[in-house]
């Protein structure tokens, strides 16, 4: 498996999966539409960018079909695949030099095509970047996606949800230190991206995750005197530092829902250095899209998956739903064995993904990713009396615009649409017709 974003483009190329858009065309909306009218389709590559010589590419993770090839498995592989990079993590090979260190130069991000996407974005906003940091003291590295606002040539926000690069800053906080020595990197393969998506167990890095996906081939170099590590291969590099008593407002931005997040305070952070390849491709994902909704949902489908066979021995399949918008429902289907074997999967789904809302469990001749016959499956085998779990006040997801944003709690639904064990078989299958 090769290391950059370059020979998977070749490859999407040959096998019909990148589609290049020629017309000039703008960064402000006319990128992000063509994105949006194109969602779930192939990837995208724009090799005629308005004020900008550079290229730009979207939709590498826009399919499980893409992101399985990415990953060299089958569909049916990519839960095994993740959730063993996860407990079986590959230290990477780290070099002193690499193709994103061709060019080093001050910051000036207003020459990057960074998207405005939506029309009440506050400003361009960087949605496939992931942000490095660690702290040398303990040897904690982390490696994560976040959402940056760009504010002007050497500055930019983002926003910090209260995970590990959080504990990453509280921990520079407590050592009296005024900042956080950050590495930002775009324009990567796959398999990096889910990794830093992947929420890791707090002291394994995510870089270690995404080498035990690529078969050993990921290799890292050092930038700045803080020894951060970034992809050698990457396209473009930003070398900043999160000031740490500085906050500027953050959004509205476009989540995963289609609607808009509120405004928060967040972190300034200063970039002091830009690192990138000659003629650099700059990788970019539209808010909402399929691309977002995959990248950010299939690692916790993963870990559903694997919460849900701890409980119940036969798991079939699990899937977040895009009505749901890949992050707030849940189908599961089950090997049913004994009554309660829906509960107690619903309770581990919930475990597993804290921002989970409602989560469906189906028989196994249930097709998650069909709408039709999850909602025919409630109808002919839920009975609200006894397969239905609500927990009130629990933790939720600050996404969903009807639950308490600022402290992030919401009512969870659960529904045991698995039939009952009390009754033949037969009278919960559809009739068929012989040929």
């Amino acid at each position: 498996m090769a290391n950059n974003i370059r020979t998977f483009l070749d490859e999407l190329e040959s096998s019909g999966e990148l589609k290049r858009v020629s017309e000039k065309v703008s960064t402000r909306f006319e990128v992000s539409r063509l994105m949006m009218e194109n969602d779930g389709g192939s990837a995208l590559f724009f090799d005629n960018l308005r004020d900008h010589e550079t290229h730009l590419v979207s939709g590498l993770c826009g399919t499980k079909k893409r992101l399985a090839r990415a990953l060299g498995k089958g569909e049916d592989q990519i839960y095994q695949t993740i959730n063993h990079a996860i407990s079986n993590p590959v230290e990477p090979k780290v070099v002193s030099d690499g193709p994103v260190k061709e060019n080093i130069e001050p910051p000036k991000l207003t020459k990057i095509p960074i998207l405005v996407h939506y029309e009440k974005d506050p400003g361009p906003y960087i949605t496939a970047g992931i942000v490095t940091a660690r702290n040398a003291e303990d040897n904690i590295e982390n490696v994560s996606i976040h959402r940056m606002l760009v504010l002007n040539d050497n500055h930019f926000t983002l926003r910090i949800v209260p995970r590990h690069l959080y504990a990453l800053c509280q921990m520079a906080k407590s050592r009296g230190d005024d900042s956080l020595d950050i590495g930002v990197a775009i324009g990567l393969r796959p398999p990096i991206m889910i990794a830093a998506a992947s929420h890791a167990p707090f002291g394994v890095s995510e870089y270690a995750v995404a080498n035990a996906m690529m078969d050993g081939q990921l290799t890292l170099t050092e930038i700045g005197s803080s020894g951060l590590r970034v992809p050698s291969e990457a396209e473009l590099v930003f070398e900043a530092k999160i000031l740490l008593n500085k906050e500027v407002d953050e959004g509205p931005f476009v989540d995963l829902t289609g609607t808009y997040d509120i405004v928060r305070k967040q972190p300034l952070v200063e970039v002091t250095k830009v690192y990138h390849r000659t003629g650099y491709i700059y990788q970019a994902l539209l808010p909402s899209g399929s691309e977002h909704r995959i990248l950010m949902g299939l690692p916790f489908e993963a870990k559903i998956y694997d919460a849900v066979r701890g409980v119940v021995p036969n798991v079939k399949a699990a899937n977040l739903t895009v009505g749901g918008s890949g992050w707030l429902h849940a189908v599961i289907s089950i090997e049913k064995q004994t009554e309660g074997d829906g509960k107690n999967a619903l309770m581990a789904a919930f475990g597993a993904h804290p921002s989970l809302k409602h989560a469906v469990v189906v028989d196994s001749d249930i097709d998650v990713a069909n709408p039709h016959e999850v909602e025919w499956a409630i109808a002919t085998r839920f009975q609200a009396d006894k397969g239905l779990i609500i927990i009130q006040n629990a933790r939720g997801s600050t996404l969903d615009p009807s639950a308490d944003q600022h402290n992030g709690t919401t009512t969870k639904v659960g529904v045991d649409a698995t039939r009952t064990l009390s009754k033949p078989v037969e009278k919960f299958m559809r009739a068929k017709i012989p040929n």
